[in-house]
């Protein structure tokens, strides 16, 4: 992901506000966890949402490449709270992760950054002993999670004005997944394409300002949220739009 992005969503959610510390949901599925190598800690920019950079230090890097949680991609950005179940070395509260990336392992549904992994650790003595464990028995549920700030456009940089588009949406409300975005042309909406991950894309967009709405999914129900402002016509590649609008 290019520069611009990075520096561009730096200011927009670099901390993911959890509301389910305390909310008494129980944890439903038992699995299995592991970690990855980067040299910072953080995630790879290379995940299969199409994050970038921004994959790659959302929530202070506490990230996960999941699997079955992946669902084609409508798992992406979605929020867990991770606790392993080894008493002794186990945190009481574990890690919370973002899904940003696909990656499945042995009987794994999380593929974890290392400080989401050391995360799970009560302390840095436990964590060394959890590292080298390499895989812990887990159990976990998925929590909401706030991003601070209005839902924002980015126009991936594979985007050619007006031939190409290709857009992220970016800081929707973890507790919902995005199921469809389309497109206002013509007198009707029109569907995109899930290229890939979170990357939804249009072969022949209008040459003026583009209208979207996307459709999420929460608790078995949908409902399609419409922007209050349009991606004005001079719209770039690389660049990122705010939507002005949120979701609770």
């Amino acid at each position: 992901m290019e520069l611009g992005f990075k520096h561009q969503l730096g200011l927009v959610c670099v901390i993911l506000f959890f509301s389910a510390l305390c909310n008494g949901q129980k944890y439903v599925t038992n699995s299995r966890a592991t970690y990855y190598s980067t040299p910072d800690g953080y995630g790879t920019p290379s995940g299969a949402c199409g994050f970038g950079d921004y994959g790659r230090t959302i929530n202070s890097g506490s990230v996960a490449a999941v699997s079955g949680l992946w669902r084609n991609g409508a798992g992406c950005g979605t929020c867990y709270q991770v606790r392993c179940k080894i008493p002794e070395y186990c945190d009481d509260n574990g890690a919370f992760v973002v899904a940003t990336d696909y990656g499945a392992g042995d009987r794994t549904d999380f593929i974890m950054s290392p400080r989401a992994f050391s995360s799970l650790g009560r302390n840095k003595d436990a964590t060394a002993k959890l590292m080298k464990y390499g895989v812990v028995d887990i159990e976990y549920k998925r929590v909401p999670c706030r991003y601070p700030g209005n839902i924002k456009f980015h126009v991936q940089e594979s985007s050619s004005n007006p031939g190409y588009f290709a857009v992220l949406i970016l800081n929707v409300n973890g507790k919902y997944d995005v199921a469809a975005v389309e497109l206002w042309q013509n007198g009707r909406w029109e569907a995109l394409r899930r290229v890939y991950g979170a990357v939804f894309d249009f072969a022949n967009p209008p040459s003026g300002e583009i209208r979207l709405r996307f459709q999420v999914t929460y608790g078995g129900s949908n409902q399609w949220v419409y922007p209050r402002v349009a991606i004005p016509s001079n719209w770039k590649p690389g660049a990122t739009y705010d939507a002005k609008v949120q979701l609770n």
